[in-house]
């Protein structure tokens, strides 16, 4: 069963703050990919999908890690694989795999990529603009997802490749408002209502490709056909945007509280259960399954709605922290973010910080928002295999992470310091007067 709860306080504040905090999105580390490399081991085993017949594909935001990831995930499976991005995987590229330079929002660079082959399908991966300090700069985010879409469908229109997968995001839909057990005949949340411009391009691109399906190619018979992913926040071994991030402020004793209803719920997706999404997406885009992902959008997780914060438990207490008690409004801390993004709109042209929060961050992780994987399994044959934060610690802990001895914790009394502040100011700002001049 499927629910929409109506809008809440506390889900839709940016409806009275100033308009333009809509910019304020984050984005990958890596200026043009869905994710940022770090060394990783890939373990590929589990995948399951079909074999490929020999064909070449090619995958925007290829030196990322989602990107090379699914690269490599296809190239065991016999398919040539070209990477496309303005960075390189750190990896050494496996026999059959190529790498591209080029940047995306630069139309002969798309075109560039896609001379030396004839490719049987694209994986638009590449974006700009989901977490952190990347989250603000709107130019950025628009030049990236969307021209940097428009770039792609011309050049599969003007190339004659047969199969386009976009990876989108829950956000085309959600944004801040409760959703339970949602399925892909939700409508798209209206432009003006996204509390962030990564959210919004996002939309804006996914519509643009699944409008193109169907489209007949410039020259020679035949159509393009396009289909979304649209997946839950990654993790995996040697996941650079979102997991070094929580890392760190557990490291610097920044995660001294949690937030929102305990009962709250999100949803995460491992990487190798999103590349087996891609994987069969692609080939129920083929006339063999009878192009039945033609024009369509896929809601992609593991299947296991939790509290943002208790997923992350096992990854706090494996390190050797203590998990945090405190638990505060999750109202609080919107007003919390939003302080911050003030900060940083002030101060950021001289100091380009990373921000502690952001809005968006906050409805992420303290709204309950989690879909239904039915039309993926029974359409795609998706079946999400499980994993857990396991792998995570044993990498955290194998690149020198892990709880330090007391003494050199001193390090981060100024970085208290400054939360603590931030904090009380944002109860000044969040109690209404009237209760404070009564106190």
């Amino acid at each position: 069963m499927m629910t929409l709860a109506s809008w809440d306080p506390a889900a839709n504040l940016h409806t009275i703050l100033p308009s333009f905090l809509n910019g304020s999105c984050c984005c990958s580390l890596s200026p043009y990919t869905s994710e940022t490399m770090g060394p990783v081991v890939l373990s590929l085993s589990r995948m399951d999908s079909p074999r490929f017949p020999e064909e070449t594909v090619l995958i925007t935001g290829g030196g990322g890690y989602f990107g090379f990831r699914l690269g490599c995930a296809l190239n065991q499976k016999g398919v040539r694989v070209i990477l496309f991005d303005i960075i390189e995987p750190a990896q050494n590229l496996p026999e059959g795999i190529t790498f591209v330079r080029g940047d995306i929002r630069c139309l002969s660079d798309v075109e560039a990529a896609f001379q030396d082959a004839d490719i049987a399908c694209v994986f638009h991966i590449a974006s700009y603009g989901m977490s952190g300090r990347e989250q603000l700069n709107k130019t950025r985010i628009e030049e990236v997802n969307v021209g940097g879409t428009e770039n792609i469908l011309q050049a599969c229109l003007g190339r004659g490749v047969p199969s386009l997968v976009y990876t989108s995001t829950f956000n085309v839909i959600f944004g801040g408002q409760v959703i339970r057990n949602g399925d892909e005949s939700l409508p798209y949340l209206p432009l003006h209502l996204h509390p962030d411009h990564y959210s919004r391009t996002k939309s804006i691109a996914e519509k643009k490709v699944l409008e193109a399906n169907g489209l007949a190619f410039k020259q020679g018979d035949g159509v393009l056909r396009t289909c979304a992913i649209r997946p839950a926040g990654i993790y995996g071994a040697g996941e650079q945007r979102h997991l070094p991030r929580v890392v760190s402020y557990i490291e610097r004793g920044l995660f001294r509280f949690v937030y929102g209803d305990p009962q709250s719920l999100v949803e995460f997706v491992h990487v190798d259960n999103l590349a087996k999404a891609h994987i069969l997406a692609s080939e129920a885009l083929k006339a063999d399954k009878g192009h039945i992902a033609s024009g369509q959008p896929y809601f992609i997780s593991d299947g296991r709605p939790v509290n943002n914060f208790e997923f992350f438990r096992p990854l706090v207490e494996g390190l050797g922290y203590t998990f945090p008690t405190t638990r505060l409004p999750l109202t609080l801390i919107y007003y919390f973010a939003f302080l911050i993004e003030m900060t940083h709109l002030i101060v950021g042209r001289l100091y380009n910080f990373q921000p502690f929060l952001t809005c968006t961050e906050v409805y992420k992780t303290g709204v309950t928002h989690y879909f239904s994987l039915e039309k993926a399994k029974s359409e795609l044959g998706y079946a999400p295999q499980p994993f857990d934060l396991q792998e995570v610690v044993e990498w955290f802990k194998a690149h020198g992470h892990g709880r330090r001895p007391r003494g050199q914790d001193s390090e981060f009394i100024l970085w208290d310091g400054i939360l603590v502040l931030l904090l009380a100011f944002s109860v000044l700002t969040w109690i209404p007067p009237s209760t404070i001049l009564s106190l």
